[in-house]
């Protein structure tokens, strides 16, 4: 078998991929720990997740932004493509801790739409290409390792491979960003006691780790991709 067959399947970089997994496994079980937590916990203020996000959108003028009801699991986000804030049915109809801290975040989204913040437009701007860069990086570098190991595919499948991780990075500020503004919506508007905004700020931290568990699994995935691809690495 020649050693670039066996390198791939058996190299010890796949230690990479595993502390990539593993990092998502544990932050994981973080995020679901401190959402469960504060999901038991109602807030004093009564204020569901809808209630909480038309407040701090009615503040800020952004009266052209709607916010919908998605079906029961379904994940939050703000579409800034239609300017929606889409929470789940858990977030949208539980006067919870966790349903205003999610709310303040995806709102922060529609704040930071508003303002033109240039992460997001840059992030905005590069879905279409990373949609499909996600589906093509990868099986370039195994069509390139089929054909004899042709190393010009290979190295336009990292390259497309790069752009999926450079989206990840981008995500970073605009998520952080995002989750600054939550609790400076939460605090100011007073959407939580001073008791209970503590455990919103945990909540957004446990979900900002999210991004970055999945931004560092790319970026070791890709290191991994340049160890192996990265030259001429065929051996007959």
């Amino acid at each position: 078998m020649p050693y670039y067959y066996y390198s791939y399947y058996f190299e010890p970089t796949y230690l990479l991929v595993i502390l990539g997994a593993l990092f998502c496994m544990l932050t994981g079980v973080w995020v679901n720990s401190a959402m469960k937590k504060y999901h038991r916990e109602g807030n004093t203020r009564g204020l569901t997740g809808a209630a909480a996000a038309e407040r701090i959108l009615r503040e800020a003028g952004l009266y052209d932004v709607r916010v919908e009801c998605l079906s029961k699991g379904a994940g939050d986000h703000y579409d800034p493509r239609t300017r929606t804030v889409r929470l789940s049915y858990e977030n949208y109809n539980y006067a919870t801790v966790t349903a205003v801290a999610v709310a303040a975040h995806e709102c922060g989204h529609a704040k930071q739409h508003q303002e033109g913040y240039a992460p997001l437009k840059l992030r905005t701007a590069m879905a279409p290409a990373v949609s499909i860069a996600n589906y093509v990086g990868m099986p370039l570098i195994f069509l390139g390792i089929f054909l004899s190991f042709n190393q010009t595919l290979i190295n336009i499948g990292i390259w497309v491979f790069a752009i999926a991780v450079a989206f990840q990075l981008i995500t970073l500020p605009v998520e952080f960003n995002a989750s600054a503004r939550a609790l400076q919506n939460i605090e100011i508007s007073g959407l939580l006691s001073p008791a209970e905004q503590p455990g919103a700020k945990k909540v957004l931290t446990a979900a900002a780790m999210t991004y970055v568990a999945g931004a560092a699994a790319a970026l070791l995935q890709m290191l991994r991709l340049m160890i192996l691809f990265g030259g001429n690495r065929r051996n007959d």
